[in-house]
């Protein structure tokens, strides 16, 4: 972290790589390797709207999830749906995305270790 609490060394990182993946001239493929990680996180940060109202039904919401629960939850499946569909059709690309993703989750326990 800088003196203003950002993590710089990591956004170093993505910079670097996001360079790499601009160079290779294919935008297609890079579209394909990032869509499918976007939903995941879409698809989660959703799930977590559920989560907490069951968690926590009381507690104070200053904005409304439109919809909710049946907007969300088709959400959930049709990204599903399409996160399947990406996997399925253009693995090459979509696969090494999530492989990279999943690759994340030993860093971050690593990086907290060390905090």
């Amino acid at each position: 972290m800088n003196k203003f609490s950002v993590p710089e060394w990591s956004i170093w990182v993505q910079c670097f790589w996001a360079s790499v993946l601009c160079l290779t001239g294919k935008y297609g493929d890079l579209l394909d390797f990032v869509v499918i990680i976007v939903l995941i996180f879409y698809i989660l940060t959703i799930l977590g709207i559920f989560i907490l109202r069951r968690k926590m039904p009381n507690a104070e919401r200053p904005y409304r999830a439109f919809g909710y629960p049946f907007l969300p939850a088709f959400y959930i499946v049709v990204a599903t749906a399409i996160c399947i569909a990406l996997l399925y059709t253009k693995t090459s690309t979509s696969g090494w995305g999530v492989v990279i993703m999943l690759l994340g989750i030993p860093v971050y326990y690593l990086a907290k270790k060390k905090e």
